[in-house]
């Protein structure tokens, strides 16, 4: 027990640092790639790139038509990251002027020994990631791409969201589409647009989890969470439609929307942020476990698989007893994105008032005692923006900042983002998630 004569903040500081020394035993995930600031392939670039080199924010304008969309390096901050079989794509949303693709992919064995900071290309190509004034809706463009997932069947599905979040220039620029792409030929399968009567804007539309089976690859489905509406949309590739689910659980925790990142503290409400796929049943009816959470928030809620692909259900109502309160992880243990890794029955956390990542065993009662972190660096792993699993059984993490790039400045001189890389075997090894733990 603590001494009267210490502070109840320090104690619980205390606690909370014993807590964490306790949990991260296992092999710390390798840095793959780092950027000071992200470079692109020069054929991607005006010819005035390299004028505006950290440049301060654009003058107000009056239209959308005076803004500048030059290449601005510190206003490209890169937000997801995944690997297919040799390719690392990174995105690139446009939250700010001045990026040339949004949609981008590292090919590793082009990639020069030593080398950690590799120049992105636009992905599939320049011409359909390339932004102009007074941004015209143009079907074959992208505008804005948050992070990619890829199904097992080679196949590449994201949301552009249409929307540019230039600050004092907000615009829906056109209806956000959910992208598939045959990676095998880097062909677009199928772009399907959002209907306006499900959601007015896409900017909510940030993350992307597709229920696939290999043998049937017609018969997949994507779930979009929207945190900005509080809202669960799902699609049936072989249906081609599209439907939505509300909840109270898709919604924020009020009591957990204060967030401490890096030295800087601010406020979100973001609500339904990510889902993750439990295993698959012995019997496909059965369906499987789906997990999700919203980011404002330290709780993790489930339903079945076969409840959010029934569109009947979807629209007729009467499904709220079908989502439930799954339990709370913890003290801070807001998060991004997180996976389930099928091999250990172990779900992946990226918590971001941490710098860590997160693990609980889904063999185990789901409660704090259980959860713990496989790893956690307070000086590299700033904000752990996305999380992905590839088909190799590897996890691959993206950190960038986000938060000081927001709310404060990222120092030029400093590496700011970078891409890790981690076996879950190895991850929970000698934690609390390991097996035999």
């Amino acid at each position: 027990m603590c001494e009267k004569s210490v502070s109840a903040l320090r104690c619980v500081t205390l606690l909370i640092t014993v807590t964490l020394c306790r949990f991260v035993q296992g092999d710390e995930f390798e840095e793959v790639f780092r950027w000071k600031s992200l470079d692109f392939n020069s054929s991607d670039l005006g010819e005035d790139s390299d004028r505006l080199l950290f440049p301060d924010m654009p003058d107000d304008a009056p239209e959308m038509a005076a803004l500048n969309e030059i290449f601005a390096p510190y206003h490209n901050l890169p937000m997801g990251v995944t690997h297919h079989k040799g390719r690392v794509f990174i995105t690139v949303p446009r939250r700010r002027t001045g990026i040339p693709s949004t949609l981008n992919v590292i090919l590793l064995d082009q990639v020069p020994a030593g080398e950690k900071s590799p120049k992105l290309v636009a992905y599939p190509n320049a011409l359909t990631n390339e932004l102009k004034a007074p941004y015209l809706p143009d079907p074959k463009k992208l505008i804005s791409v948050y992070r990619t997932r890829v199904d097992r069947c080679d196949r590449m599905w994201f949301v552009d969201t249409g929307y540019l979040e230039y600050p004092g220039h907000r615009k829906q620029v056109q209806r956000p589409a959910l992208w598939i792409i045959d990676l095998l030929q880097d062909r677009k399968v199928r772009q399907f647009e959002i209907p306006d009567t499900l959601v007015a804007e896409g900017h909510g539309m940030a993350s992307v989890t597709i229920d696939s089976n290999g043998d049937d690859c017609d018969g997949a489905y994507a779930y979009i969470p929207d945190l900005a509406y509080y809202r669960l949309y799902v699609y049936g590739f072989r249906e081609n439609r599209m439907w939505k689910f509300q909840h109270e659980f898709l919604s924020f925790d009020p009591r957990m929307t204060g967030f401490g990142v890096a030295g800087v503290r601010f406020r979100w409400n973001d609500g339904i942020f990510s889902v993750a796929l439990g295993p698959q049943q012995q019997s496909t009816e059965e369906g499987r476990t789906v997990y999700f959470h919203a980011m404002a928030s330290t709780s993790e809620y489930t339903t079945n698989s076969r409840v959010l692909q029934n569109e009947t259900l979807a629209k007729v109502g009467g499904y709220d007893h079908l989502f439930t309160h799954l339990g709370e992880r913890g003290i801070k243990t807001q998060c991004t994105i997180h996976q389930y890794d099928p091999p250990t029955g172990v779900l992946f956390y990226a918590e971001v008032n941490r710098n860590s990542i997160g693990c609980w065993n889904s063999k185990r009662p789901f409660n704090p005692e259980n959860h713990g972190i496989v790893h956690l660096d307070n000086t590299n792993f700033i904000y752990p923006s996305d999380m992905t699993l590839d088909s190799d059984g590897d996890l691959w993490v993206m950190t960038n900042g986000l938060p000081r790039w927001l709310y404060a400045s990222l120092n030029a001189d400093d590496y700011n983002f970078r891409v890790w890389r981690q076996n879950p075997a190895k991850a929970i090894a000698g934690t609390i998630c390991a097996p035999d733990a």
